[in-house]
């Protein structure tokens, strides 16, 4: 049970909320987040106002998981919808609709304070069966406690529970024409894994009650579980204490962050002298202590004497829905819809700029590579910042479009990875914190940065294209800045690059 966390090892402090004497019911999502952090439990109860408001990423994950529940309904002919909108209303359908013997779509049972509405119940010959619906490509350790929940409130009402499923994404899903959803879903069977779960599932239940039930506020040390099995919506609140230049910003390394916050040292400049680091981890703790700027010139001499010119500086924009949206495509798969490319034919010479931007509702991958094709050159130097994405993207072109995969190819053999220089420690600031992305290199290097954008983060970018897909208009002037950034960002570091080699 590796989110099992140990409850019992929590500091309480004084809290400013008034203790509410009201029930308070544990639900499974509830039960969940008592698992990764007590003290998120505590507030998710009695102070919710320090609860932000849920981010776009984690809504569009929401929004995934409800697409996905709907389809898997299909699976089950003649299933019973209840109602969500009616509390009571739904325990009493709920407990009405037991009695027909057909499938029942999010059941809602409660018992002890504790309440449980699961995605799927299906009756067969010796009770019943949970079938729990997820956006995952696999099982995960929370489904089966979320799972084990589920079962435990279930057979407290008086259930039979038989077995036990876990409905998930197949991600070898090619979609051929509409959505079948009995090969987009696999079913698979977790009633050990439930039934392993599931014991003392009692005692860290009743354990929890007493935590939301307490006036005190149960603080949490930070660790790992912040961010296992998700990111917790509190970590900016509980890991304020962090100084700016903090241990987590060690690259690479949050293992050793948290050995050091465990010694309460908090700063990369109090790291002893005698702390096992790795080479770039000594460069990083150098320039941190110094405020000097690490540069090997050898290296990015030889990384600049590898650029051939016409020099192509090359980005992309990409979807990946859960459920695909295209023939020919898979779940999660990357589908590009957007590039930027900024041309320079010889050193010195004027920046030419070349954009691509899918605004139409079909598949955008034959215009985006036909597109790209007409303004990338037969020769030159084709500059990326991580080569690994851009790569991939091309070699999925490549099987969908098997005419052009001697040119996609072509074009992979001449790219070169900005990312190298930095990843590499050729080149490091403290003003990176650690950091080799190129939203935290451009401004350390050459002084600027995304912040006057609409767009600003490539996941921004992506979540807006899906959410106003077929009507960009809104969206396509933020979208073309964000995109033209991103290479023109490119450009800038390499001139600087060669700056400093030359100065």
């Amino acid at each position: 049970m590796s989110i099992l966390l140990n409850l019992t090892e929590s500091v309480k402090l004084k809290s400013t909320c008034t203790f509410c004497c009201l029930m308070k019911l544990l639900s499974k999502s509830k039960y969940l987040i008592g698992l990764q952090c007590p003290r998120h439990l505590w507030i998710a109860f009695n102070a919710k106002e320090k609860l932000p408001e849920i981010d776009a990423s984690v809504q569009h994950r929401f929004d995934e998981g409800n697409k996905i529940g709907e389809l898997a309904k299909k699976l089950f002919p003649g299933g019973i919808d209840i109602p969500t909108e009616d509390f009571r209303g739904n325990l009493e359908i709920t407990k009405a609709s037991l009695k027909e013997g057909k499938p029942l779509f999010e059941p809602a049972f409660m018992i002890d304070d504790l309440y449980s509405r699961g995605d799927v119940l299906v009756p067969n010959e010796d009770g019943w069966d949970i079938i729990e619906v997820k956006s995952a490509t696999k099982v995960k350790d929370v489904n089966v406690h979320d799972v084990s929940f589920q079962k435990h409130v279930y057979e407290k009402c008086g259930l039979k529970i038989k077995n036990c499923y876990l409905m998930h994404i197949n991600n070898e899903y090619v979609r051929d024409g509409d959505i079948d959803p009995s090969k987009l879903l696999i079913k698979e069977d977790i009633t050990s894994q439930v039934d392993e779960y599931i014991i003392g599932i009692s005692e860290r239940i009743s354990k929890m009650k007493e935590i939301i039930s307490d006036p005190l506020l149960v603080e949490n040390s930070i660790g790992p579980h912040c961010s296992d099995p998700y990111d917790c919506p509190l970590i900016d609140d509980c890991w304020s204490f962090l100084p700016s230049g903090h241990v987590f910003q060690l690259y690479g390394s949050k293992k050793k962050g948290f050995s050091l916050v465990e010694d309460k040292i908090y700063a990369l400049k109090d790291i002893p002298e005698d702390f096992k680091l790795n080479d770039k981890q000594g460069i990083q703790i150098k320039c941190e202590k110094t405020g000097e700027v690490h540069v090997n010139k050898e290296s990015i001499k030889h990384f600049l004497k590898s650029l051939e010119y016409p020099l192509y500086y090359l980005d992309f924009e990409t979807i990946n829905p859960a459920i695909p949206m295209f023939s020919g495509s898979r779940p999660y798969q990357q589908i590009p819809f957007q590039f930027s490319l900024h041309v320079v034919k010889s050193e010195g010479a004027e920046i030419e700029h070349h954009e691509f931007l899918y605004s139409g509702s079909g598949d955008p991958r034959k215009e985006f590579a036909s597109s790209l094709k007409e303004v990338i050159g037969s020769s030159g130097s084709i500059v990326v910042y991580n080569q690994s994405f851009e790569i991939s993207r091309l070699k999925e072109l490549a099987l969908f479009f098997p005419s052009e995969k001697e040119w996609i190819y072509d074009v992979i053999s001449r790219m070169v990875d900005l990312l190298v220089v930095f990843r590499g420690f050729a080149y490091y600031n403290p003003k990176q914190e650690g950091s080799a992305s190129i939203k935290k290199v451009l401004p350390a290097i050459v002084g600027k940065d995304y912040s006057s954008l609409g767009i600003a983060e490539g996941m921004d970018a992506s979540l807006s294209y899906l959410e106003n897909f077929g009507k960009i208009d809104s969206i396509r002037k933020d979208l073309l800045e964000y995109c033209k950034l991103d290479t023109m960002a490119m450009v800038w570091i390499v001139e600087k690059l060669g700056e400093i080699i030359n100065g």
